[in-house]
């Protein structure tokens, strides 16, 4: 298995939420998780704090461009944060039910 957790963020929860569905209906992602976060960073030279939402989507590596593609597309952000790990360990019949329900 070749799973992957890509992340993004969001300013509402309007927004995570429409993300979060296209993803998964476009068989992009088998599930997403949305959280409320605080961000903290740097944006044009001033220190920001803001309330924003995560979004994690699980999906295997081969669908990494169209995950990213995708949320680009939809995201209101200038500069979107998208970014992935790989999950290393994994509950085989988990990972098995990712796959079937990505592509």
């Amino acid at each position: 298995m070749n799973l992957i957790a890509v992340v993004t963020t969001v300013g509402s929860m309007e927004e995570a939420r429409a993300i979060a569905t296209a993803l998964v209906e476009r068989r992009l992602a088998a599930c997403a998780q949305i959280s409320q976060i605080e961000s903290v960073y740097r944006w044009k030279g001033d220190i920001q704090r803001d309330p924003e939402f995560r979004v994690l989507f699980k999906t295997t590596a081969a669908h990494y461009q169209d995950v990213e593609e995708a949320i680009r597309s939809m995201h209101s952000y200038e500069l979107p944060a998208i970014h992935a790990f790989a999950i290393e360990h994994v509950y085989a019949p988990y990972g098995a039910w990712v796959e079937e329900n990505t592509g």
